[in-house]
């Protein structure tokens, strides 16, 4: 049986040092009309990831590989996965982060028709079908077609205590790291198309099991249903995931400009006529404005849109100010029987709440301690973005580059005037503790 060893050197090493993973380089060539017209799809032609971590934390692609350094393209990946990485299109999509608990997989909504109406247009959606088609060997739901997916597991070696309980107050935080960023990209990308400001990356819990489980079958096969009888308990977790929104304040003209020319306020429930886009109580017709520096809400789809929901893609009172096709999210993850409600106000986790300094600085996620916890990555593009019109596409090519740390502050917030933080570390260090045969 292997055995990990602990590299006491390495601890002392970089015990002050910021605990962080980092995901950085993903490359999307984009390649698309957006949501509202043409919606050809996004070609993916090159995805490095490579994810950095210093102590406490490592990370494996097949949940018996463990390292501080990990390039996804190269990792070894666990038999019969479900994972969504080579030769992926993608298409815009929408989702408020909702979990499927029976299939262990992010609910996500596109497109399936689209009709130009007076005041925008006239949007109907339907369910990507990851909960049908299963993986015969594991019974793992294969992913539908328009994202990127892939597990990821996160071993947290904080503390010795296992919760096997569900509750996040048990668990430590962790935060966005602030180089995270989404661009176009240097090589091959096309500047001031906006493309990459409708980008997401959701991270969802499936499950977790106790730190020390070496078995790869039981931490590969972690669902979100609890399962206590066998000899590492599943903690099943499948809370709603937390998804980021890098640029959240940048709009570009171009897309200001088709906001302005396709939306009008709307007054009344008929989307088709043309009595229901006129003058408000205030004798306006034109929507509400966007500027560029100030961040809009995103009224992402929870559930299939039928012709008789009437949706309108810029219904909400930031846009349209019609407010009957929407609610906000507390109202709707509150309730029991969320049927009713179409689009929802979801508060992504934005670049600006990333970039709060000091004792403010919210925390992106939580990860208990002394466990394996098996996260579900989705990347897509945004339907209901207020950046995500038809001619984005045009952007080509976006960098991704995002982390995570255990530190609330960093040098700056501080002040800090010390020895470098910056302690390049040995091969050994960077390809995590050793491992002895038996």
């Amino acid at each position: 049986m292997k055995r990990k060893k602990h590299n006491e050197k390495h601890s002392k090493k970089i015990r002050k040092l910021v605990a962080m993973c980092s995901l950085i380089a993903i490359i999307l060539a984009v390649s698309t009309y957006a949501w509202f017209i043409g919606m050809k799809r996004v070609e993916v032609s090159e995805f490095d990831i490579n994810i950095a971590t210093t102590e406490g934390l490592f990370l494996s692609m097949d949940g018996i590989d463990w390292k501080y350094n990990l390039d996804v393209n190269e990792a070894t990946q666990y038999d019969n996965n479900t994972n969504k990485l080579d030769g992926v299109e993608l298409i815009p999509l929408s989702s408020v982060g909702d979990m499927d608990s029976t299939t262990s997989r992010m609910k996500l909504f596109e497109k399936s028709s689209l009709t130009a109406v007076p005041g925008g247009y006239r949007l109907l959606s339907a369910q990507v079908n990851n909960y049908t088609n299963q993986e015969p060997n594991t019974q793992a739901y294969i992913e539908g077609d328009g994202y990127v997916a892939f597990d990821l597991f996160i071993k947290n070696l904080s503390g010795d205590e296992y919760y096997i309980d569900n509750d996040p107050d048990n668990e430590e935080a962790i935060y966005l790291n602030t180089n995270s960023s989404v661009k176009v990209a240097d090589v091959g990308g096309v500047p001031n198309t906006g493309i990459e400001n409708s980008l997401r990356v959701a991270f969802a819990q499936i499950g977790r099991v106790e730190g020390d489980t070496v078995d790869q079958d039981t931490i590969t096969g972690i669902t979100c249903a609890d399962d206590a009888d066998g000899a590492a308990p599943v903690t099943g977790i499948c809370r709603s995931a937390q998804i980021w929104e890098p640029n959240d304040t940048a709009h570009v003209q171009n897309a200001i400009n088709w906001y302005d020319k396709s939306c009008l306020a709307r007054t009344a429930a008929d989307v088709y006529s043309s009595s229901s886009y006129t003058e408000s109580d205030d004798g306006t017709t034109t929507c509400n404005d966007i500027v560029n520096g100030t961040a809009y809400p995103t009224y992402a789809i929870s559930r299939r849109i039928d012709v008789a929901d009437g949706v309108n893609i810029y219904d909400g009172t930031a846009f349209n100010t019609y407010a009957t096709n929407t609610i906000d999210y507390a109202t709707y993850a509150a309730a029991e029987d969320k049927a009713p409600y179409k689009l929802v106000e979801y508060p992504n986790f934005t670049d600006t709440m990333k970039n709060i300094a000091g004792a403010e600085r919210p925390q992106f996620m939580t990860l208990a301690p002394n466990s394996i916890t098996k996260v579900r990555v989705y990347i897509y593009l945004e339907g209901q973005d207020i950046d995500n019109y038809d001619f984005a596409q045009l952007g080509a090519k976006v960098s991704v580059n995002f982390g995570f740390t255990k530190e609330r502050y960093t040098e700056e917030d501080i002040d800090y005037d010390g020895p470098s933080t910056d302690i390049t570390p040995s091969d050994e260090e960077e390809n995590g503790p050793d491992v002895e045969e038996p």
